[in-house]
């Protein structure tokens, strides 16, 4: 009997494989006014490791203070707007039937209500291809266009802390700590370099011992490779 596979260590939730989440400073996700128009201003910025954009902290007019993702050149003391009738500008919070084609926003509600889950990395941002009476089209950083609800919310601009990836690391310590951060799976070491009792695939020299295809019924120590593979290999012409 060998050790458990390494996915299957991380999958069990020890302490060495979780998120350092008690060092987290943010949500930063939205609050909802249904159809009001609220205005608020920046108190505060806030650099939170476990997000590459830089947080602004709002206090708005009734008195309640929320985090949001800021956008370049956002600054304290700035006013902010969230509603349909927000207007456009940078920071302001608006839902997406309110936003003309071509405007760059960022921090979308891929699902109404969710608070922000699409386009949040640092230096991202998107715009609005086309709408419909329900939908509206619109193009991620990748390249992939996503129809979206137009009751969505989104913030104008471009999330901040772009360039991040510009700097050179210079030396391997960089590199490593940046690798590290937020509990990665790094370094990833490859099957047939482990040990026989490591993993299916080790013990040999740096190449399978044995086939790599597994079926889908194989237990969770066995079940590596090519799980339930129609074919291997390149493709026959």
């Amino acid at each position: 009997m060998g050790r458990p596979l390494i996915h299957q260590r991380r999958g069990k939730g020890s302490p060495s494989f979780k998120a350092p989440s008690h060092r987290f400073k943010t949500r930063a996700k939205y609050i909802h006014t249904k159809d009001q128009t609220i205005t608020g201003v920046v108190t505060d910025l806030i650099d939170d490791p476990s997000k590459s954009t830089i947080v602004m902290k709002i206090k708005w007019e009734d008195g309640k203070t929320t985090e949001y993702l800021a956008p370049e050149g956002i600054g304290i003391g700035d006013e902010v707007r969230q509603g349909p009738d927000a207007g456009i500008a940078i920071g302001n919070v608006l839902p997406l039937e309110a936003i003309p084609e071509g405007i760059p926003i960022f921090n979308i509600e891929g699902v109404p209500g969710n608070g922000g889950s699409l386009v949040r990395s640092s230096g991202a941002t998107s715009y609005i291809v086309s709408k419909d009476s329900k939908f509206a089209l619109v193009k991620l950083p990748s390249g992939k266009t996503k129809a979206i609800k137009l009751n969505a919310l989104a913030t104008i601009g471009v999330a901040s802390g772009g360039g991040r990836l510009e700097k050179p690391l210079v030396k391997a310590g960089n590199a490593h700590y940046k690798y590290k951060a937020r509990n990665h799976w790094w370094p990833r070491v490859r099957g047939v370099a482990m040990n026989a009792v490591d993993h299916p695939f080790g013990g040999k020299e740096h190449h399978p011992g044995k086939a790599t295809t597994t079926k889908r019924t194989a237990p969770p120590g066995r079940k590596v490779g090519h799980i339930a593979a129609r074919r291997t290999g390149r493709r026959k012409r």
